[in-house]
């Protein structure tokens, strides 16, 4: 017991104290979950319970609220090969504070609402705000570093956008005590007090300390060696990234699966409410119990894609996508739910990390934000029409049936993009 128990200790050192201190890199990681709790607990997760408010008090079409839902996600598509050249520019600390003060600022005016057109102004600074101070600029800091253990350190990173769902039913009671526009306003002053701060915490390259990647470099034999021997990934550029079908094909598959992500993200709440008919509060904890499983999943893709072959971990991620899809449409027990959370939680968790890290593996670091942000504009296509397509739906049959059950379909084609992904020819480096 007590060798094991060594044997542990020792792993853990390598891996989080490489030189005899904790690795800056795992810094940034917790500095990276927390921004993205806050964005995903008081806007990404909570969203759905905004919108029943919203047509209840406005008696707005779900089409009209999911339009303005889908559009953000069109803006943060269409901004990100700007954002991907800034952020590999000037580094990420400056984008993550302006885009952390435009999302504070987005929720004080989504406190004010009172018409279509101030409805989507707000929307409109929400997504410009959570894209800038998000997901897409956190990650050109991870890849850089992070090598060996970048599955892990994406993946990580994300558990606060899972505990951020965790949270959802917290949000959700808050919006039934107080109402929305006062969680609005509370919403955007923990983002200014507590974001602000983590953002501090976030350095671009571990040169910029006199680190390497990881915090220790290794010979072929696994042995520690200096830093001085660490010879940098071989990096594409963004012309060079374009041209392999590799690039398409993982854009492809990363938009078909946001495609229903996002889908869910809008409509799962709407779906218990309106189809099954149960509270809000049960519909958030559902959600929960969604996320809860993402949260494992997380923890699962980091180890499996730092050992296995992740673009078939993402293959069975797209089938689980696909099981859960067409559990959560046609469930008449809770039975059917408890399916529909274990495999889109779970498929959703393994997958997310694996499609920054399969890129980084494929592309290297150095035009890693620009590289994203090229993809992003077909990534985009799966977060906008995903919820269009499934409000326009509701309107039309008055439930999500038809929807889910094309959005389930669509998830095996993105499955077949991954499966054809393979690594591209390395570039010769310049």
């Amino acid at each position: 017991m007590l060798g094991l128990i060594h044997t542990f200790k020792l792993r853990m050192d390598a891996l989080f104290r490489p030189r005899g201190k904790i690795f800056y890199g795992w810094w940034i990681v917790a500095a990276c979950a927390g921004i993205q709790w806050l964005a995903a607990m008081t806007w990404m997760h909570s969203y759905g319970a905004y919108a029943v408010m919203l047509r209840d008090e406005f008696d707005w079409s779900m089409s009209i609220i999911s339009l303005a839902f889908a559009l953000t996600r069109l803006e943060s598509g269409l901004l990100g090969p700007l954002q991907g050249w800034l952020v590999d520019r000037f580094g990420p600390r400056p984008i993550l504070l302006i885009g952390t003060l435009i999302f504070g600022i987005g929720f004080f005016v989504f406190s004010q609402v009172n018409s279509v057109t101030t409805y989507f102004v707000a929307f409109i600074l929400i997504a410009l705000g959570s894209s800038l101070g998000g997901f897409a600029t956190l990650m050109v800091s991870l890849v850089n570093w992070f090598d060996r253990h970048r599955s892990k350190a994406v993946a990580w990173s994300q558990i606060g956008f899972s505990v951020g769902g965790l949270c959802v039913p917290i949000i959700i009671l808050g919006l039934e005590i107080w109402g929305w526009r006062n969680m609005a306003v509370f919403s955007g002053c923990i983002v200014l007090l507590i974001a602000g701060p983590l953002v501090l915490l976030v350095k671009h390259r571990p040169e910029e300390i006199g680190e390497v990647p990881d915090g220790m470099t290794l010979d072929e034999h696994g042995a520690a060696q200096d830093h001085g021997h660490y010879q940098p990934q071989t990096s594409f550029t963004w012309r060079q990234a374009v041209r392999t079908p590799s690039f398409w094909l993982i854009s492809a598959g990363h938009g078909l699966s946001l495609l229903t992500v996002s889908s869910m993200l809008m409509h799962l709440i709407p779906h218990l409410t309106e189809s099954l008919n149960y509270e809000p509060v049960r519909a958030g904890f559902v959600f929960s119990a969604m996320t809860a499983m993402q949260l494992i999943g997380l923890f699962a893709g980091g180890y499996l894609g730092d050992r296995f072959q992740k673009r078939l971990i993402c293959v069975l991620c797209m089938v689980g996508h696909f099981i859960g899809l067409l559990a959560v449409t046609y469930a008449t027990s809770v039975i059917w739910l408890a399916v529909f959370v274990v495999f889109h939680g779970l498929g959703w968790g393994i997958r997310g990390p694996l499609m920054v890290a399969l890129r980084a593996d494929y592309f290297g670091p150095k035009s890693f934000g620009t590289i994203m942000g090229i993809s992003s504009l077909i990534v985009m296509l799966g977060m906008t029409a995903g919820p269009i397509f499934c409000g326009v739906m509701f309107d039309v049959y008055g439930n999500y049936q038809m929807a889910f059950t094309i959005m389930a379909f669509v998830s095996l084609t993105g499955s077949i993009c991954f499966w054809l992904a393979r690594p591209p020819q390395q570039p010769v480096a310049a």
